[in-house]
């Protein structure tokens, strides 16, 4: 079964922000979502950017005014994966780059999805019920 799971039967529905939304409202639409993240888009629906939990740690942090765009303290150019694409490509991609939230494209580069480091828990523990221990 692992092998042959894509990245679209694991995404979830991404919370997303513009570029020009302010850090307060994006950490409101995460708290309101109970998501680890929000995905900034363009006018196309393009991720250009996302923000997360390390990065609202990072802003706290450094003193950056909640009300400041959170495309300025954005991670820019986010990594992303193909809809179609295995999701042993997602977990490479998760682990080789040390990130927990990974936007998932169409074959437009739009966004069409969002996995997370949660998301890929529940379906090791799904195949780990099917088929017994994982060595």
């Amino acid at each position: 079964m692992y092998a042959m799971v894509r990245v679209r039967d694991v995404m979830r529905r991404p919370a997303t922000v513009s570029p020009s939304t302010r850090i307060i409202d994006a950490v409101k639409i995460m708290n309101e979502q109970g998501a680890s993240s929000v995905v900034v888009v363009d006018d196309y629906g393009r991720p250009v950017g996302i923000f997360t939990e390390r990065d609202l740690v990072r802003v706290v942090a450094e003193g950056v005014s909640l009300e400041s765009e959170v495309g300025k303290v954005m991670t820019p150019n986010p990594i992303t994966v193909k809809v179609d694409d295995p999701l042993s490509i997602a977990l490479s991609k998760m682990a080789e780059h040390r990130i927990r939230n990974l936007p998932v494209v169409d074959s437009e580069g739009r966004l069409a999805g969002l996995i997370t480091a949660r998301d890929v828990t529940e379906v090791l523990k799904r195949y780990k019920e099917e088929v017994g221990e994982i060595e």
